[in-house]
């Protein structure tokens, strides 16, 4: 097989075990501009955690657009980079109103020019509320397709060109959908779990872990 039918063939079955629902994929655009935007140097957990809180004090494009910036910030004190996040938010929503009409862009160029939007926050949006192909490489998928020898380059913008070449348009969306999960479960940071990989065989990382040659002996 081609290289590209062998990247191919690794989405599809990455596809097959993790069917559960991206964590942001969160329905409507405005939603998942917001928790995409939240959940930058935070866990999805994390913002899953505080998100119908939020989004039931600022329901609204025009809430968010009225409120002040302080008002925001309490409702984001426990994540990451709250500050800077409550500003862009606030920011974000003003832009909306005034460009955009209330409505959340569907293009990458409109996207990007929002306050606190990068390319992995526009592409979550374009792939999962609008279904428009899209390629979000977050710190999963940028790490897990280095392992896999798909790329070599060191930003997640360039990483996002080589996966557009390699990999064919009706699979952009499965690879941060498949690739955030598998990451999590197996292809983990410090120390991937190779022994119980679906993929290995078409992996290319040279430090494969081996099966633990005992495990702790279940109570009885």
């Amino acid at each position: 097989m081609s290289s590209s039918q062998i990247a191919a063939q690794t989405i599809r079955t990455l596809r097959r075990r993790y069917t559960k629902k991206s964590d942001m994929d969160m329905r409507t655009p405005e939603d998942t501009i917001l928790g995409t935007l939240l959940s930058a140097r935070t866990t999805d957990k994390q913002v899953l955690k505080i998100f119908p809180t939020f989004r039931k004090k600022f329901p609204t494009w025009k809430s968010l657009a009225s409120a002040s910036v302080g008002e925001i910030k309490k409702s984001l004190t426990t994540i990451g980079l709250y500050r800077s996040k409550a500003k862009a938010i606030k920011g974000l929503a003003q832009k909306i109103i005034a460009e955009y009409h209330g409505k959340v862009p569907k293009t990458m160029e409109e996207l990007i020019t929002l306050p606190g939007v990068g390319r992995k926050t526009a592409s979550c949006v374009l792939a999962y509320a609008y279904h428009i192909p899209a390629i979000a490489v977050d710190t999963h998928v940028f790490r897990i397709t280095h392992r896999l020898g798909w790329t070599k380059r060191k930003t997640p913008e360039k990483v996002e060109a080589d996966l557009k070449h390699l990999i064919p348009v009706s699979l952009w969306i499965e690879i941060n959908h498949t690739m955030v999960q598998f990451g999590r479960d197996i292809c983990i940071g410090t120390k991937p779990k190779c022994w119980m990989c679906p993929i290995v065989k078409w992996c290319a990382y040279p430090k494969k872990t081996l099966r633990p040659s005992s495990f702790p002996m279940n109570n009885r």
